[in-house]
């Protein structure tokens, strides 16, 4: 089974976000960079699970700069096989990265391409789905559970209520959301080993910019919590007419 993770270098998920001065970028000063986790903690270990029971080989892709190597060996040292980093140098839309990976995979014949179901940075869900409509794909979002079987896959999904239980025919591009597999910490011997591992570097494929960053704004910031006697309903009433702000 030959499969391909497509993985987004994000910020720790405990890193305070500040704005240059313009408001037109994010301020990268300070700020720790990981694997974004629904990549690594659920699509990158269901694929390696699926390899050690079936065979085959593991794939990781990203876009973007030289700096995002780190990022990559990572994911190697989880116990992918190679690696491909398409190289664009700066940070560009949804559109733009779905291209970029549907131009190289689309030669590549994977069984499954993989997505984790969003971003922590930018929480978009759109790059798999993306994909998927440029390879002529079919595609599940945010699944909890795959299975493979020779030339099918089954994959269930939560949706309100309940779960949904979808079977596919391979190839196919999954998103993968909480419960798809265990987080992986890479040991010694793994971390030694991915230095030795191949990551090619391949040119970005032609394609104009859609859309721009006129800027960004962070959330006002929360205000107090006031407290109401159970007692005291036309109190709460007032206050949910009066200065209850709908998000």
């Amino acid at each position: 089974m030959k499969l391909l993770v497509c993985v987004s270098k994000t910020p720790e998920t405990t890193t305070k976000i500040q704005l240059t001065a313009d408001g037109k970028e994010i301020d990268t000063a300070g700020v720790q960079y990981i694997m974004n986790p629904y990549d690594e903690w659920y699509a990158l270990v269901r694929a390696l699970e699926l390899k050690e029971s079936a065979g085959g080989s593991v794939t990781i892709l990203n876009v973007g700069p030289a700096d995002n190597d780190s990022v990559i060996r990572k994911g190697l040292a989880i116990g992918a096989d190679d690696a491909v980093r398409i190289d664009v140098s700066e940070e560009k839309d949804s559109l733009y990265t779905a291209r970029q990976i549907a131009e190289y995979a689309k030669s590549q014949a994977y069984d499954i391409i993989f997505f984790g179901k969003e971003t922590i940075s930018y929480n978009g869900s759109e790059v798999g789905a993306m994909v998927a409509e440029f390879l002529d794909l079919p595609y599940v979002g945010e699944a909890s559970h795959l299975e493979v079987d020779g030339g099918k896959a089954t994959i269930t999904r939560d949706i309100e209520g309940g779960e949904e239980v979808i079977e596919v025919d391979t190839p196919v591009a999954v998103s993968a959301a909480k419960g798809m597999a265990e987080q992986r910490i890479p040991n010694m011997r793994g971390i030694m080993m991915a230095k030795r591992k191949p990551l090619e570097v391949v040119a970005a494929v032609d394609y104009p910019d859609t859309t721009r960053i006129v800027t960004y704004e962070k959330p006002e910031e929360k205000g107090s919590v006031k407290l109401i006697d159970p007692d005291n309903m036309d109190e709460l009433v007032r206050l949910l007419h009066e200065e209850a702000k709908v998000i």
